[in-house]
Parts: C-alpha cells; structure tokens; sequence
C-alpha cells in the first residue's frame, strides 16, 4: 500500500497546475498594484496641485464711527491687506537638483 502511494502520481498535475495558476496571479496582482499606485499618486498630484491654486490672498477695510456730538472718533478699527505669492513648489516646480557624478579618487592603503 505504501509502495502504491508513493508510486502514485495522480495528484501531480493538479499541483504543476495549481503552482502555474498561482504564479500567473500573483504576476496579475503585482501588475494591477503597480497601476494602481500610479493612478493614486497622479489623483493626490492633481489634489496638490489644486491646494498650491488655492488664492490665500485677502483684505479687509477699516471702521470707524465718530460721536454724533462734537465730531471725535468713537471707534477705529484699520484695514489689513495680504497678497498670496506663488511658492516654489506650486504647480510642480520644483526640480530636483543632482550633482554631476564625480570621479573617486585614489585609494589611500595604510
């Protein structure tokens, strides 16, 4: 009866099948991960760049009132002015900056 199942090969092809479809998966599911981490970091590209478009700028006026006796200011309030500049980085430019290579040079041997 041993002799029989070691003998036996019956159960052989459907394990070459089953590491071959396994395999086939797991290259399917590394493909459609790769597309999906491009389709996400080009969307939370596409966020940063609406937030670097968001205008910060703002201003408001100023208040006063004065008494209604005698002309002298009763409240005073000044006006504020802020205008949002363009960064470096808005709108993906920035660059990276890379060094040309340089040689190495001679070894020192104690």
């Amino acid at each position: 009866m041993i002799k029989a199942l070691l003998n036996d090969e019956a159960g052989f092809i459907v394990s070459a099948e089953l590491v071959l479809v396994a395999t086939l998966l797991v290259i399917g599911l590394i493909v459609g991960l790769s597309s999906i981490q491009h389709a996400v970091v080009a969307e939370l590209n596409d966020v940063g760049d609406a937030i670097g478009e968001v205008n910060q700028s703002y201003m408001y006026t100023g208040f006063s009132a004065a008494k209604q006796v005698g002309n002298q200011p009763k409240a005073y309030t000044r006006g504020s002015q802020y205008n949002d500049q363009q960064d470096d980085c808005d709108n993906d430019q920035c660059d990276l900056a890379c060094d040309v290579p340089m040689a190495e040079g001679k070894k020192k041997f104690n």
